[in-house]
């Protein structure tokens, strides 16, 4: 999940790079695993509402008429097996728009929009680090309370400088993959929910991962 921000300006994967098969060759030899298929479609999908919320935040940060007055437009998202939801002002033409730009840069090798800063990944991350040190705390300083008190402190400063980089990390190499074996299906409009639009934007797996050219043939034919 994803609240719109700044978009990213460079693309690195540190350890390894991503492989446009990796995915379906994963499938191929552990298929048996009950959920496995799911579990890589939610973290392809999740890619792609992270570009998605990226672009859409670069194009109605820029609308002064979608901002209304309210500062910031606020965006985000949530990712399913099937597809995700986008919440906040956009319209459905604009939402395809960005749905296709999205997975056509990704797949080109624009992967630092597949990470968000915002995602709740970020925060489970924070979470576990800040709940690890304040446990350390007892262990490693005396026991006198001014003490445990500034070392509770002391965790939670270093889990709040900690949670971006290993958050970012996480959402690269766990929860996120570049969607290669994604095709977009149908973006419906869902109405207003707590004041907020809500669209939803399926999508389907496609076994035989597709490359960019591939991608950018199928919007042309979907857009003809």
């Amino acid at each position: 999940m994803a609240i719109a921000s700044s978009p990213p300006t460079s693309s690195y994967f540190p350890f390894f790079s991503p492989e446009a098969a990796q995915d379906t060759n994963l499938l191929h030899q552990l298929g048996f695993i009950p959920g496995l298929k799911e579990l890589l479609m939610v973290r392809q999908v999740h890619a792609l509402e992270h570009a998605t919320i990226w672009l859409l935040s670069d194009r109605t940060t820029a609308n002064p008429a979608l901002q209304h007055g309210q500062g910031e437009v606020s965006l985000g998202g949530m990712s399913t097996e099937q597809g995700f939801y986008v919440y906040g002002a956009v319209t459905s033409m604009k939402l395809r728009q960005a749905v296709h730009s999205a997975l056509l840069r990704l797949v080109a090798g624009d992967w630092d929009l597949a990470v968000h800063p915002r995602c709740g990944t970020n925060l489970s991350v924070g979470m576990v680090i800040a709940t690890g040190l304040a446990l350390g705390v007892p262990w490693v300083l005396p026991r006198n309370p001014l003490e445990q008190l500034l070392g509770m402190g002391l965790a939670a400063t270093a889990a709040m400088h900690l949670a971006p980089e290993l958050g970012s990390l996480a959402q690269r190499y766990l929860t996120t993959a570049i969607p290669f074996n994604l095709a977009i299906g149908n973006i419906s409009a869902l109405g207003d929910r707590q004041g907020r639009s809500v669209h939803f934007v399926q999508v389907r797996w496609v076994e035989q991962p597709l490359s960019f050219a591939a991608q950018q043939q199928n919007l042309k034919t979907k857009t003809s």
